[in-house]
This record gives C-alpha cells, structure tokens and sequence, in this order.
C-alpha cells in the first residue's frame, strides 16, 4: 500500500531536481510576444515574433533589429533568430528591441512575394512604434545567406514603388531601414555563377532560379530587380558585412561587389572578411561587431567598424559557429 506513495514521493523530487535547472521565466532579461500577424491574416510565413527588454525606462523608446531568416529562400524559419547569440544577446543589453520575421518561400510564391513581405512586416512595426516603444527612426535588419539578401534589398531598395508592394494597412507607412547587417547573402545574381561555387546558380533548379521563376539568364531583367547592388544610391543606410573567403554557397565576390558599390556611393560600409572562412558566421561576432557596429550608429557609442581580415574559427572553436 506504500509502494504508490513512494513512487508519487520519487517522481516529485524528480521533477523539483529538473525544475531547478530549467531557467525561471522572471530571470530572462526579456520576454517574446510571438506569432504576431503583420498581414493579419493566416498565413504563419507572415508572421513576426517581437523581444521586448524587461527593464527600461518609462517612456524609453528603443532602437529595434529585426532578424531575416536564411535557407535559400525555400526553407528556414523566423526561429533561427531565437539563437542566443542573435536577437536575444543584444536585446539583453537593454537597448534594443527585437523581432524576427518570417517571409513566403519561393515554393509559394515568387519573387517580389518575398520583399513584399518583408517591407509589409517593417511598416506594421513601424505603425506600432508608439505601442511598443519603437523608435521609428532606428530600425535595423540583420540576415544570413538569403536572409542577408533580403535585408541588402531593404537596405538598397528604400522608396522604389515597384518594390514596396502593396500587401497591409500601413501602405503609407515607410520601410525603409536605416541600418543593415548582411551575413554572406547574394547582390549580384547574375555574376553567382562568374566565381567557384558548389552551386551552378545560372541552372532552372537553383535556389536564385526558383526564386525568380525561371533560370536566371532567360529572366535577366527580374534577376536584376532582385538583386540588391542594382539599386544602391548615395541615400542608402550603413552595411556592415561579412563573409568567407571559402564560402561555397554564396561567393565571397558577392559581398566585395556590394561593398565596393555602396563606397562608390559614399556609402557607409564595412567588410569582415573572413579568411578560409565558409557559408558560417561565428557565434562570438555578434557581441565583437555587430553590437559595437549598432552602438555607433543609433547611440554614437564607439567608434566606426573599419575593414577587417580575421581568421575562421571554423574548427577551432565548432561550439561558436551558428548555421545560417
């Protein structure tokens, strides 16, 4: 007749020693308001999940970095920003807010689906500024691989109307973005294939092709509009890039050339060059450069990233190294 209580006693304290390791919600240093929908309506691709800071000032309005998920613009998922070396390590510093958001796949629709969709979620956030404490001046978005594209085109393509769609209630809003974090995504689609790659991009099944609907080199005009080194202008907001000298995925080329076109411009911009690096971005460059890189230019913190050379710590240190 005691056997029952016995096990009941066991299974208890079980659960109480589990418990104690698991993080109390209260002592993360934010909290996530998910799956909200920018389009309102039921789609789960087009929705955000939104980090707001627990602790800040009354009245403070914040900074907001809103993360694009990669994947060849066929896979992926908004939570890849739930890493805890992305949104969350600098919405942990208190002065940011962060979102994550998720897009149509190219086997849904093609493109200019996927930076309509992208344009739509900035407008509802910035619609919500005053809701949510966001200062409507300070966005920035950040992206690896396909999501690097996407947030170059945000960053290239800012008050182009036949980019801007017209999906939402805030179509009068602006999306335009005034920071970019580009992690290898692609500029050039039609010069993918001029540089080593384990990829024939120009081929009809290729990730750019399927994105555009056709092979690239038969639809040379809508390869053009969708890649962000077409539409680069001196009114273009700073980049900050990186990218590996041995990616495989995506050439390094692609983020030289965008590069090199902002500064043609007078654009603020700044490489990481990676060398012997892949399609990879360490885990630790988020708090080395991408914070400082925010800092300066939302709180004049700081000083300017320059151009940098850094080795892979691909191998050396495999716990770091975040997929995209």
């Amino acid at each position: 007749m005691k056997l029952p209580c016995i096990q009941a006693l066991g299974a208890l304290l079980l659960f109480s020693a589990f418990a104690q390791g698991l993080p109390k919600l209260d002592e993360l240093p934010y909290w996530v308001k998910r799956d909200l929908k920018y389009l309102g309506g039921e789609n789960p691709r087009q929705t955000l999940d939104l980090f707001i800071p627990n602790k800040r000032m009354e009245g403070e309005i914040l900074p907001l970095v809103v993360w694009i998920h990669g994947g060849g613009w066929r896979s992926g998922d908004k939570k890849s920003g739930h890493a805890p070396n992305r949104i969350p390590a600098l919405v942990s510093t208190g002065r940011y807010l962060g979102a994550t958001i998720g897009y149509r796949l190219s086997d849904e629709a093609q493109w200019p689906a996927q930076i309509h969709d992208c344009k739509a979620a900035i407008r509802w956030l910035r619609a919500r500024s005053e809701k949510f404490g966001i200062h409507p001046d300070k966005i920035a978005v950040w992206g690896t691989s396909a999501g690097g594209h996407l947030a170059s085109m945000l960053g290239t393509s800012g008050g182009l109307s036949e980019l801007e769609g017209e999906l939402g209630k805030h179509t009068r809003k602006s999306s335009r973005v005034q920071a970019v974090v580009n992690a290898y995504g692609p500029s050039a689609l039609l010069q993918m294939d001029d540089h080593p790659s384990k990829i024939i991009h120009n081929a009809p099944y290729s990730p750019e092709s399927k994105l555009i609907g056709a092979p690239i080199q038969k639809a040379k005009a809508k390869a053009l509009q969708a890649s962000p080194i077409t539409h680069v202008s001196a009114d273009d907001p700073p980049f900050l890039h990186f990218h590996g000298t041995h990616d495989q995925l995506v050439p390094f080329h692609q983020s030289e050339i965008l590069h090199e076109a902002l500064l043609t411009k007078e654009v603020s911009s700044s490489l990481i060059t990676i060398q012997g690096g892949g399609h990879r971005l360490d885990a630790s460059y988020t708090l080395k450069y991408v914070l400082p890189f925010l800092d300066f230019h939302f709180y004049d913190l700081g000083m300017e990233i320059p151009d940098l050379n850094v080795p892979s710590l691909n191998g050396e240190n495999s716990k770091n190294r975040i997929p995209r």
